[in-house]
């Protein structure tokens, strides 16, 4: 596969592939709108950090992990639709270094880390979660 695909899901995300390919060919894609551009002079750690603190809430994933379905589930569920970056495995070790090496699925609310399935969990069953995308936008109401 090459070059960037989005799609939506059931839950209503967009899921945005990019290979690695497609980064060094500044291939870009769309988003609801928005440009998810990807410049191929960019480093990848530059172009990762850029896309956490672009998206209110951003998830790396891997294409069949069930903890990233389940992440993005619950995440709909609530009213939320993410923007998912699944990453092949030459890209996952550029997300990991960027992503503080919190390993797949990565998830960013407001440009702040929250980790995996069991940070967003935690989250939720504290009560935290809805606040906090109230905070960054990603929920009204």
């Amino acid at each position: 596969m090459q070059g960037v695909s989005c799609w939506p899901l059931a839950g209503g995300e967009v899921v945005a592939t990019a290979t690695a390919a497609a980064a060094a060919a500044g291939v870009g894609g769309k988003r609801r709108g928005a440009a998810l551009s990807i410049d191929g002079a960019e480093p990848p750690e530059e172009r990762i950090e850029r896309l956490i603190m672009e998206n209110p809430v951003l998830i790396f994933s891997r294409r069949g992990c069930c903890m990233c379905h389940v992440m993005k589930s619950l995440l709909a569920t609530v009213g939320v639709h993410p923007t998912v970056i699944e990453l092949e495995e030459a890209e996952e070790t550029a997300a990991a270094a960027s992503a503080a090496a919190v390993g797949l699925p990565a998830l960013f609310i407001g440009g702040a880390p929250v980790g995996g399935l069991e940070g967003l969990m935690g989250l939720h069953l504290s009560g935290r979660l809805i606040p906090r995308l109230r905070d960054v936008g990603a929920l009204w109401g």
